[in-house]
């Protein structure tokens, strides 16, 4: 024989609700029932003290999570990594003998250019002393170059990222260059295209073949990157020392001629620079990339 069972609580929760229901009132129609009283249960917790419980917890639960989870700060290294802002950089030009830059200076930027290297010996150095004397006697006072090489390349701006791949185009395109030997002995006068600088250089009189070789061979890496080519009639030269201001004027004519009497006039004999030229060099920034000439 089956026999079916209800829970204790099941009943006690009906029986509750009967008795409410069977309300006492006065004439009036007041009523006149006492409260509805919670009963304890020794045997089990009510459905109604379960459902309490359950709304409880999903509330606690939903509370908790809505607060924000607490962040842990990131570290100084990294926040100066992201500067909410750039510094604007004030360009001083006292601060490099007085010369302006041919463009502005930007983070990211690198003036690059592509040369053969120089590298001067003490004869040449005491002629540079001479002819800065000999300028300054006509009133114009240059300043000697920190480093001596014969440029190839304008001066062009490259992104940082474009460094690498750059730098791999000009190797390939140079692989097949030979070394050669140049000769510079006559003096001449230049400016920079934006003529803020008036420069006093020699110029290559042996080995401008193989210089227009070499800058032909740039050339495709500089319209690879867009970027500008060398001078359609260059005239090679190396840069002896520079003043800033067009004063073109002021070194031709007799002070030039008095200057090239000092060079032809060496008591070794005429001067001349000689470079054997075994390598380019691509100075992009404070870096420098080496390539050598079969």
């Amino acid at each position: 024989m089956l026999v079916s069972y209800s829970s204790s609580g099941s009943e006690e929760e009906s029986e509750d609700v009967a008795v409410h229901n069977r309300k006492r009132q006065r004439p009036n129609g007041k009523d006149v029932s006492p409260p509805l009283r919670k009963r304890e249960c020794t045997g089990g917790k009510s459905g109604m003290e379960n459902r309490e419980r359950v709304e409880g917890a999903v509330e606690k639960r939903e509370s908790s999570s809505c607060q924000a989870v607490p962040r842990l700060p990131l570290p100084a290294s990294l926040l100066n990594m992201f500067p909410d802002s750039e510094e604007q950089h004030v360009d001083d030009c006292s601060q490099h003998g007085g010369r302006l830059r041919s463009f502005q200076h930007e983070r990211g930027n690198w003036a690059t250019y592509v040369c053969l290297p120089y590298e001067p010996d003490d004869v040449f150095l005491e002629l540079l002393d001479e002819l800065r004397v000999g300028a300054e006697a006509h009133g114009v006072l240059l300043t000697l170059a920190e480093e001596f090489h014969v440029s190839v390349s304008r001066t062009v701006v490259l992104r940082h990222h474009w460094i690498q791949p750059f730098v791999q185009s000009l190797r390939k395109g140079l692989a097949q260059c030979r070394s050669f030997v140049c000769l510079a002995d006559k003096l001449k006068v230049y400016t920079n295209d934006e003529r803020t600088r008036t420069f006093l250089g020699m110029e290559v009189s042996t080995g401008c073949t193989q210089l227009l070789e070499a800058a032909k061979r740039v050339d495709e890496t500089m319209d690879e990157f867009e970027l500008s080519t060398f001078y359609k009639d260059p005239s090679f030269h190396v840069s002896l020392a520079w003043c800033v201001g067009d004063l073109a004027e002021k070194l031709q004519g007799a002070c030039l001629s008095e200057l090239q009497s000092l060079v032809d006039g060496h008591e070794d004999g005429p001067f001349q620079i000689r470079l054997n030229c075994k390598e380019l060099r691509c100075k992009t920034g404070n870096k420098v990339f080496l390539f050598p000439l079969r």
